[in-house]
Protein backbone atom coordinates (compact mmCIF):
# COMPACT_ATOMS: atom_id res chain seq x y z
CA UNK A 1 0.00 0.00 0.00
CA UNK A 2 0.68 3.64 -0.49
CA UNK A 3 0.80 6.20 2.10
CA UNK A 4 -1.62 8.82 1.90
CA UNK A 5 -0.31 11.98 2.77
CA UNK A 6 -2.58 14.97 4.61
CA UNK A 7 -3.15 18.17 5.17
CA UNK A 8 -0.95 20.18 6.05
CA UNK A 9 1.77 18.92 3.04
CA UNK A 10 2.32 21.13 0.31
CA UNK A 11 2.31 19.24 -2.24
CA UNK A 12 -1.84 18.90 -1.83
CA UNK A 13 -2.16 22.82 -2.84
CA UNK A 14 0.53 22.61 -5.75
CA UNK A 15 -0.59 22.29 -9.45
CA UNK A 16 0.51 18.71 -10.58
CA UNK A 17 2.46 18.27 -13.50
CA UNK A 18 1.38 16.25 -17.04
CA UNK A 19 3.24 13.26 -18.37
CA UNK A 20 4.47 12.28 -21.74
CA UNK A 21 3.48 9.79 -23.37
CA UNK A 22 7.21 8.70 -23.02
CA UNK A 23 6.66 8.48 -18.63
CA UNK A 24 3.20 7.07 -19.55
CA UNK A 25 4.78 3.91 -20.74
CA UNK A 26 7.58 3.37 -17.95
CA UNK A 27 7.46 0.74 -15.85
CA UNK A 28 7.95 3.57 -12.81
CA UNK A 29 4.40 5.17 -14.01
CA UNK A 30 3.03 1.81 -14.83
CA UNK A 31 3.67 0.49 -11.04
CA UNK A 32 2.25 3.97 -9.74
CA UNK A 33 -1.07 3.33 -11.18
CA UNK A 34 -1.22 -0.31 -10.43
CA UNK A 35 -0.05 0.62 -6.53
CA UNK A 36 -2.95 3.62 -6.26
CA UNK A 37 -5.80 1.23 -7.28
CA UNK A 38 -5.47 -1.03 -3.63
CA UNK A 39 -4.39 2.20 -2.15
CA UNK A 40 -7.80 3.86 -3.09
CA UNK A 41 -9.79 0.48 -2.21
CA UNK A 42 -8.14 0.12 1.46
CA UNK A 43 -8.63 3.51 2.28
CA UNK A 44 -12.35 3.13 1.30
CA UNK A 45 -12.05 5.83 -1.49
CA UNK A 46 -13.61 6.60 -4.58
CA UNK A 47 -10.99 7.84 -6.18
CA UNK A 48 -7.50 8.93 -5.50
CA UNK A 49 -5.35 11.37 -6.94
CA UNK A 50 -1.48 10.71 -7.65
CA UNK A 51 -0.83 13.99 -4.99
CA UNK A 52 -2.70 12.21 -2.48
CA UNK A 53 0.40 9.71 -2.11
CA UNK A 54 2.96 12.37 -2.51
CA UNK A 55 3.65 12.16 -6.36
CA UNK A 56 2.98 15.98 -8.30
CA UNK A 57 1.81 14.09 -11.47
CA UNK A 58 -1.68 14.05 -13.33
CA UNK A 59 -2.94 10.77 -12.47
CA UNK A 60 -6.04 10.01 -10.98
CA UNK A 61 -8.23 6.74 -10.12
CA UNK A 62 -11.96 7.00 -10.41
CA UNK A 63 -13.57 3.62 -8.59
CA UNK A 64 -15.80 1.36 -10.41
CA UNK A 65 -18.61 2.47 -8.29
CA UNK A 66 -18.46 5.32 -9.35
CA UNK A 67 -18.47 4.81 -13.02
CA UNK A 68 -21.41 2.18 -12.35
CA UNK A 69 -23.39 4.63 -10.59
CA UNK A 70 -24.03 6.76 -13.81
CA UNK A 71 -25.69 4.16 -15.91
CA UNK A 72 -25.95 6.51 -19.04
CA UNK A 73 -21.79 6.75 -19.40
CA UNK A 74 -19.92 5.85 -22.45
CA UNK A 75 -16.79 4.80 -19.83
CA UNK A 76 -15.86 1.50 -19.35
CA UNK A 77 -17.12 -0.06 -15.96
CA UNK A 78 -14.17 -0.88 -14.33
CA UNK A 79 -11.80 1.46 -12.65
CA UNK A 80 -11.09 4.38 -14.72
CA UNK A 81 -7.76 5.94 -15.08
CA UNK A 82 -6.83 9.37 -15.87
CA UNK A 83 -3.62 10.70 -17.30
CA UNK A 84 -3.49 14.93 -17.47
CA UNK A 85 -7.54 15.00 -17.45
CA UNK A 86 -9.87 17.50 -18.45
CA UNK A 87 -13.35 18.28 -18.25
CA UNK A 88 -15.69 20.87 -19.53
CA UNK A 89 -19.03 21.69 -18.29
CA UNK A 90 -22.10 20.35 -20.56
CA UNK A 91 -24.75 22.55 -18.95
CA UNK A 92 -24.53 24.95 -16.84
CA UNK A 93 -26.92 22.72 -14.11
CA UNK A 94 -24.92 22.39 -10.85
CA UNK A 95 -26.33 20.16 -7.68
CA UNK A 96 -24.76 20.75 -3.64
CA UNK A 97 -23.68 17.40 -2.01
CA UNK A 98 -21.42 16.01 0.60
CA UNK A 99 -17.95 15.69 0.39
CA UNK A 100 -14.95 14.32 2.55
CA UNK A 101 -11.46 13.30 0.84
CA UNK A 102 -8.63 10.84 2.16
CA UNK A 103 -6.21 13.86 2.47
CA UNK A 104 -8.83 15.15 4.97
CA UNK A 105 -9.59 12.92 7.08
CA UNK A 106 -13.10 13.66 9.87
CA UNK A 107 -13.83 16.65 7.56
CA UNK A 108 -17.09 16.65 5.31
CA UNK A 109 -18.57 19.72 3.87
CA UNK A 110 -21.34 20.91 1.08
CA UNK A 111 -19.64 21.31 -2.57
CA UNK A 112 -21.39 22.82 -5.46
CA UNK A 113 -19.96 21.06 -8.54
CA UNK A 114 -21.72 20.66 -12.03
CA UNK A 115 -23.94 17.66 -13.08
CA UNK A 116 -22.81 16.89 -16.34
CA UNK A 117 -18.87 17.09 -17.85
CA UNK A 118 -17.14 16.34 -20.67
CA UNK A 119 -13.65 14.50 -20.07
CA UNK A 120 -10.88 14.26 -21.73
CA UNK A 121 -7.39 12.39 -20.94
CA UNK A 122 -4.77 9.83 -21.76
CA UNK A 123 -5.71 6.25 -20.03
CA UNK A 124 -2.90 4.07 -18.42
CA UNK A 125 -1.50 3.03 -22.34
CA UNK A 126 -1.19 6.83 -23.23
CA UNK A 127 -4.56 6.45 -25.55
CA UNK A 128 -6.84 10.00 -25.60
CA UNK A 129 -9.92 8.80 -24.33
CA UNK A 130 -13.33 11.01 -24.22
CA UNK A 131 -16.87 10.64 -22.22
CA UNK A 132 -19.42 12.21 -21.10
CA UNK A 133 -19.97 11.51 -17.10
CA UNK A 134 -23.05 12.67 -14.87
CA UNK A 135 -24.38 13.16 -11.17
CA UNK A 136 -22.01 11.27 -8.94
CA UNK A 137 -19.39 10.08 -11.60
CA UNK A 138 -19.14 13.82 -12.58
CA UNK A 139 -18.55 15.22 -8.94
CA UNK A 140 -15.87 12.67 -8.58
CA UNK A 141 -13.88 13.11 -11.41
CA UNK A 142 -13.97 17.07 -10.49
CA UNK A 143 -12.83 16.71 -6.93
CA UNK A 144 -9.86 14.07 -8.43
CA UNK A 145 -8.93 16.96 -10.81
CA UNK A 146 -9.28 19.69 -7.87
CA UNK A 147 -6.38 17.58 -6.39
CA UNK A 148 -4.78 17.68 -9.64
CA UNK A 149 -4.85 21.11 -9.79
CA UNK A 150 -3.71 21.81 -6.47
CA UNK A 151 -7.40 22.34 -4.77
CA UNK A 152 -8.58 21.17 -1.81
CA UNK A 153 -12.58 20.74 -1.49
CA UNK A 154 -12.26 22.58 1.54
CA UNK A 155 -11.72 25.49 -0.56
CA UNK A 156 -15.52 25.68 -2.29
CA UNK A 157 -17.54 23.70 1.03
CA UNK A 158 -19.68 25.24 2.87
CA UNK A 159 -20.86 23.59 6.39
CA UNK A 160 -17.82 21.87 7.03
CA UNK A 161 -17.96 19.54 10.28
CA UNK A 162 -15.45 17.79 11.52
CA UNK A 163 -17.03 14.38 11.81
CA UNK A 164 -14.95 11.88 14.34
CA UNK A 165 -15.60 7.65 14.31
Amino acid sequence: MLTLITVPHPILETPARELSLDEINSPSIQKLIDDMIPTMYHSEGIGLAAPQINESVRICIIGKNAVQLDRKTTAPHEDLVLINPQWTKNSTKTNNDQEGCLSIPGLYGTVRRYSDIHVEALDRHGNKISFDAKKFFARVIQHEVDHLNGILFTTKAKDIQKVTK
